[in-house]
This record gives structure tokens, C-alpha cells and sequence, in this order.
């Protein structure tokens, strides 16, 4: 896999031109946007003040959704051409100089199946949706990753729906080729940061949704992560102090929630963002360098806890 500095000079060297070229359309679709914003509202306006004396408040919010609904299905419409130019010129030569044995497939995501084996959440989604599929082999090793959002869907008492985020962001799976015995789900700690250590650990001990607690011999990763696991030994195998390290120096850099499990020999990795991380943006601009490093840093951490495991191959060899 190229380092962070090679991704750098493929970035200046090879995709900024090209970004330059694509700036340029942005800022037109941006001003076709503004304007077909302005017509929508007006005439959203216009037939809402013309028939709210004959319909009531209900149907005036329902009509309100709606429109808002139309919008956004029209916005994804003017935008999917630029969406789709973007993708292709830039994250697809992305993605093949991180490693030249990976797959881009930008209409597709994970499957669904993969990410309720996560055991990850403890809620499994009524509806999913994602894209930008990226699969093949780095070292050797099988991996898989792509945009992913996961919804519970709710009903009131009145039979009205709605939906909650479970997951939105980036999700990863890669195999180990070694079959894990045992369970370890490694989550953020929000109940000790939230609450304090000792009603924090106590929540933590008696949460029902999960198998044992783990205790780690690292203060530092105890106060950013929570570990629950069925085996404890295999536990404190596959978290080597330096895969450890790896998991807290991302949550220093990104400031991203980050879960992580070992089950039946593969890796699940959620990364919570709570925009699409392949999507560009109008409203911004193209060549903001630091959005581009993000994404780099982000797949470039996971990818490094991948080889960091199959460099510990000899230790897994040993039991």
C-alpha cells in the first residue's frame, strides 16, 4: 500500500489538475442550483398561499414534506452527472493508486447481511442504503468497504412513520484468515466519559445487550474504548498494545467515532460520519485540501490495523 506521502504527490501531481477542471463546473452547477432554488420556493410559496384557506394545517404539512421531498430527488438529479464525472476522474484513479488491486464500484455498498454479522449495533436495520463499493486484496489480504447507512424505522400511535440513524459512515470488513473462537466488539466509551469512571464502569459492567466485559491493561485506550468479547484471553491476543495505539492515535486525528469487531475470522470497522464521505460537495470547493486528506488518512488508518493484524500472524500461529 502507498504511504500518506506518496497519496500526497499522486494528489498534487496527477489529480489536481484535474480537480482544477472540475472546480469549474461546480461553480456553474452551483449557480444553475441557486437559480432553479429560487423558482422552486417561489412557486412552493405561490400554491401554498393560494390554497391554505381550504385545507388544514395536516394537509399543509404533508404538502410541505412533499415539496421538500421533490427537491431533493430534483437536486440529485441536476447533480448526478457532475457526481458521476467526479467519481470516475477522481476517486476512481484514488482508489486504484492505493493499491492497484482494488475494485471501484460506485453504485453498489456493502451488504446488509455483513453488517448485522458485525454484531457492531445491537439494532438491525429496516432499511439500508450506501455506495461507492471498493473491494480486492491489499498484501494478500481480502477487504471491502463502502458508504453505509443504516435506519430503524418507527411507528407512533397513529400509525405515522419515521426513521432513526443507526449508522451512517464508512464500514469495512476484511478477512483474517484465522478463525477467531470467541467475540471482541471494541466500542467508544461514552458511558465513562459521560458519566464518570465509577458509574460509567458499572453501566458498562451491566449492559445487557452485550457479552463480557473486557478489561484492558492500557488506561489510556480504557478511557476512549469499551471492549466486550465472549473469550478473554482472545481478547487481550488481538488487541496487541499496538494495535491498540493504531485505534488511539485515530481517535486523536479524526475526532470520529470508531467501533471495531473480530468475529469468525473477519475485521468490521465503522467509521461515523455524517456526510458521504465520496459525495462532492456544490457548496464547496473542489480543491480544499484538507477534505481530501481526510478521506486518505481515514482509509489509510483502517487499512494499516489490517496489516498490522496479518504482521501478528505469528502470534495467532503460536496458539
Amino acid at each position: 500500500m502507498k504511504t500518506i506521502s506518496e497519496l500526497t504527490d499522486f494528489y498534487y501531481k496527477t489529480l489536481y489538475p484535474v480537480l482544477q477542471e472540475l472546480e469549474e463546473d461546480r461553480k456553474a452547477l452551483k449557480q444553475r442550483v441557486i437559480s432553479f432554488a429560487s423558482v422552486y420556493i417561489i412557486a412552493v410559496a405561490l400554491i401554498a398561499l393560494s390554497i391554505y384557506k381550504y385545507v388544514d394545517i395536516d394537509m399543509l404539512f404533508f404538502m410541505g414534506v412533499f415539496a421538500l421531498a421533490g427537491f431533493g430527488w430534483l437536486y440529485r438529479f441536476l447533480v448526478s452527472d457532475y457526481t458521476s464525472d467526479f467519481k470516475q476522474r477522481v476517486i476512481a484513479p484514488l482508489i486504484h493508486e492505493i493499491d492497484e488491486n482494488l475494485d471501484y464500484l460506485p453504485e453498489l455498498h456493502v451488504p446488509v447481511a455483513n453488517f448485522n454479522r458485525s454484531k457492531l449495533f445491537t439494532s438491525r436495520p429496516d432499511r439500508v442504503s450506501g455506495n461507492d463499493y471498493v473491494r480486492g486484496k491489499i498484501d494478500g489480504i481480502d477487504i471491502a468497504f463502502s458508504d453505509f447507512h443504516a435506519e430503524k424505522r418507527h411507528k407512533d400511535s397513529k400509525g405515522r412513520e419515521s426513521w432513526t440513524t443507526i449508522f451512517q459512515g464508512l464500514f469495512i470488513i476484511s478477512d483474517f484468515h484465522k478463525t477467531f473462537h470467541g467475540e471482541t466488539v471494541i466500542l467508544p466509551d461514552y458511558a465513562q466519559s459521560t458519566f464518570g469512571d465509577l458509574i460509567g464502569s458499572w453501566l458498562q459492567t451491566n449492559n445487557f445487550s452485550r457479552k463480557q466485559l473486557v478489561k484492558m491493561d492500557s488506561p489510556e485506550f480504557e478511557k476512549a474504548f469499551v471492549v466486550y468479547g465472549t473469550d478473554q484471553v482472545e481478547a487481550r491476543y488481538i488487541l496487541t498494545h499496538t494495535l491498540m495505539q493504531k485505534l488511539l492515535n485515530y481517535k486523536k486525528r479524526s475526532k470520529h467515532p470508531l467501533y471495531v469487531s473480530f468475529i469468525r475470522g473477519k475485521i468490521y470497522m465503522a467509521i461515523e460520519y455524517n456526510d458521504d464521505m465520496f459525495e462532492p460537495a456544490v457548496f464547496r470547493s473542489l480543491l480544499n485540501y484538507k477534505i481530501a486528506m481526510q478521506y486518505l488518512a481515514t482509509l489509510h488508518l483502517a487499512i494499516g490495523i489490517v496489516e498490522e493484524l496479518k504482521l501478528n500472524q505469528k502470534l495467532w500461529s503460536k496458539k
